[in-house]
């Protein structure tokens, strides 16, 4: 699985606080911190793109 955050994103830190360890904020918005979601965060990297309220985070399996 890959992730990324599109531009949409309002940097609220609904996903770092869900996800830290593939999600951090940056200046104006979140970024992630690895390039391939490992398998045992799948699940809460999921869970993060569905509680993101601008629906910035896109998912690629």
């Amino acid at each position: 699985m890959e992730v990324r955050v599109n531009d949409e994103c309002s940097a609220c830190g609904i996903c770092e606080d869900i996800c830290p360890e593939v999600f951090e904020l940056g200046d104006e918005k979140a970024e992630v911190k690895v390039s391939t979601v490992p398998a045992d965060l799948e699940e809460k990297v999921r869970e993060t793109a569905e509680e993101c309220p601008v629906e910035a985070i896109e998912i690629s399996e």
